[in-house]
């Protein structure tokens, strides 16, 4: 959590929202715990040539506190069945906090060559339901997840890519798929800490072990690019976790809701908030 504050500390700076004193003492129990550490509660798998809420072959599950992606059954051939676990909750402004690893498991039979230790999480995704039966990857932003291979090139992990979406960089427009962060690389098992702060429809920055590593702005649908369609941005959306074919485990997943009541008389006052919701006020 110091290492969260400090974040914190850096990322409202450059954004120039109002901060008190002690981002730790003040949120500490503000945080919202969307894994449990028990079971999948909240969460609803979406498999490539599944039925929404199908975990086939127990692909999602909780091991001695850890939320694993594990390809032990049903994967032989892996046939592209790419996975994503949903949060049930749409989020606008807020920071997620995320540690995983990869590990030295099997991967799903035949998987694709570019996946290996590839995973991610999806931000401003488009509801599950939306999803058709054999629809790979949501229309989303994604935090892309890579481990370092034993060639040991540089891997940098919490790089962008866009299935069906845009952003802007510098004022404009990006089509590229996949651009990557200034990360380290991480090898082996090591927890990697990653933060994501989400402003809206406005700036996402990821931060990897208290760096910030990249940033960007204004997600938008991907049809943006077209002079003769009107542009749709993306200002709120669902969180998914994604099963790339590699086995990868998490043991946090929680966010800060930076949405709620600004009005200082009220008992539950945010000051740490960049966007008023003064309905949720209570005094």
């Amino acid at each position: 959590m110091r290492l969260m504050s400090q974040i914190l500390k850096l990322a409202f700076v450059c954004f120039s929202f109002p901060l008190l004193a002690s981002p730790y003492e003040t949120t500490q129990n503000q945080w919202i715990t969307l894994f449990n550490g028990e079971d999948l509660q909240g969460w609803v798998p979406k498999i490539t040539g599944q039925p929404l809420g199908s975990n086939l072959g127990g692909l999602f599950r909780v091991d001695n506190g850890l939320l694993r992606v594990v390809y032990e059954d049903h994967y032989t051939p892996f046939n592209n069945q790419f996975g994503h676990l949903f949060y049930e909750t749409a989020f606008s402004h807020y920071a997620l906090r995320i540690e995983y690893r990869f590990v030295d498991a099997p991967p799903a039979g035949d998987a694709p060559s570019w996946a290996v230790r590839n995973s991610g999480v999806m931000l401003h995704a488009l509801a599950p339901h939306s999803m058709s039966l054999r629809q790979a990857f949501p229309t989303s932003i994604e935090v892309q997840f890579l481990g370092g291979l034993s060639d040991g090139k540089p891997r940098p992990t919490a790089n962008l890519c866009t299935p069906g979406t845009h952003v802007e960089i510098n004022q404009k427009l990006v089509t590229q798929h996949c651009i990557e962060s200034t990360s380290d690389t991480y090898y082996g098992d090591d927890w990697v800490d990653l933060t994501i702060v989400v402003l809206g429809g406005g700036k996402i920055s990821h931060w990897v072990e208290g760096k910030e590593v990249l940033a960007y702005h204004r997600p938008q649908l991907g049809e943006g690019d077209s002079a003769t369609i009107p542009v749709t941005y993306l200002s709120q959306g669902y969180i998914a976790l994604q099963s790339e074919s590699y086995p990868i485990e998490f043991r946090t997943v929680e966010l800060l809701n930076l949405v709620g009541c600004t009005n200082p008389n009220a008992t539950n006052f945010k000051s740490y908030a960049v966007k008023t919701d003064n309905s949720d006020c209570r005094y």
